[in-house]
């Protein structure tokens, strides 16, 4: 590739995702940078394709008897905090920063991956297909992103998948990793916990404090540490974030105590075995909100994390959950930009890592589709 094309390529890039940061796209209002993605797709000759908000764009040359990596990231964001002193759908270039939201989580991987797929898109015969998909709902892992599209009828007719077996698929999904390889990630799961009490009037000796109950099992949460410690994720965390009681008035002892736990666990443990140990030890009710965002990784020997390690990438472990997690096959995690960043105020990328960044995903796929 010219360092003509090379610089096209990128500022289509970094242009694209100036208009994706100007288009507020909430999860589960994605549609409007769902057409700005299409449209950009098709003015650069890929043909695409649409699940709700999920867009998607086969390569050129796609042959049903080759093995397929799929490259992914999304296009949904957070809602901007309070402490943003800068207009958040704004793209503004200052000192080589893009400011904007969704700039860094994860508009400049979803960009650079989409600049990717476009260079290969032209190459006939290679080694593996390439399939694109910017998808929604990200932020919130919601049911009508990634899981959806790679379960949807289309989708699946499309690149002639069966019986929704993804033998032969392998991806990258595109995160702030500072381009190098997240080869691990823990699973999250959500737990709704209430401890039971009696009400009774404050004044008097009467009732059972549900509120003191729950501090002896947050407690115990607290000091508690699971023996299995993996060597690339590190421990199984476990963090009480949310406590509350449904009581309004200040003289009654409340019979309820409601508090939420966010579990992050690794490769050693099923979450089933982390809920078993918790339901031993806490006299609290324990509820999880899903189990499907568990623990993934993806082998070093794996031709993507092989080519990665050849252009001095470095892999490790990442303590958080992405798309990768709903992924039925094997997934590197790997983008620009700096997890950091994520959700802060006045987000940004800088535009030297986007540029490095399409450089980087380019040179790992040149050594497996070439």
């Amino acid at each position: 590739m010219s360092k003509d094309n090379l610089n096209k390529i990128q500022k289509d890039a970094i242009e694209l995702l100036s208009n994706l940061i100007a288009t507020p796209s909430f999860s589960k209002e994605e549609d409007i940078t769902a057409d700005i993605i299409s449209r950009f797709l098709e003015e650069h000759g890929s043909e695409t394709m649409r699940s709700g908000n999920n867009v998607y764009s086969l390569y050129k040359y796609f042959d049903k008897d080759k093995p397929t990596i799929l490259l992914n990231s999304h296009h949904d964001t957070v809602k901007p905090n309070q402490q943003y002193t800068r207009n958040p759908f704004k793209a503004e270039i200052e000192d080589g920063r893009l400011y904007g939201l969704g700039s860094n989580d994860a508009g400049g991987a979803l960009v650079s991956l989409i600049a990717t797929f476009l260079y290969f898109n032209s190459i006939p015969d290679l080694k593996y297909n390439v399939v694109l998909a910017a998808t929604a709902e990200e932020e919130i892992s919601g049911v009508n992103g990634i899981e959806a599209l790679l379960q949807s009828k289309g989708f699946l007719q499309s690149v002639h998948v069966e019986n929704k077996e993804f033998n032969q698929w392998s991806g990258i999904v595109g995160e702030p990793t500072g381009m190098h390889m997240a080869i691990a990630e823990k699973g999250l799961m959500v737990l709704d916990c209430k401890a039971h009490g009696k009400a009774g009037h404050a004044a008097r000796n009467e009732g059972e404090n549900a509120i003191y109950k729950a501090i002896k099992d947050i407690e115990w949460l607290c000091a508690y540490q699971f023996p299995k410690v993996s060597d690339l994720l590190g421990p199984v965390k476990i963090s009480v974030t949310v406590i509350n009681t449904e009581n309004k008035a200040h003289n009654v002892v409340p019979p309820e105590c409601s508090f939420v736990v966010d579990a992050r666990v690794n490769e050693l443990y099923e979450f089933e075995e982390v809920i078993d140990i918790l339901r031993l030890n806490l006299k609290s009710e324990i509820k999880p909100r899903s189990t499907r965002l568990r623990s993934t990784s993806i082998s070093k020997d794996h031709p993507l994390v092989k080519a990665g390690i050849s252009l001095g990438r470095n892999s490790y472990g990442s303590p958080t959950t992405s798309d990768k997690a709903l992924m039925p096959f094997p997934v590197l995690k790997l983008g620009p930009g700096d997890s950091a960043r994520s959700h802060i105020a006045d987000e940004y990328i800088y535009i030297d890592e986007i540029k490095e960044g399409i450089e980087l995903y380019i040179a790992l796929l040149r050594k497996c589709l070439l």
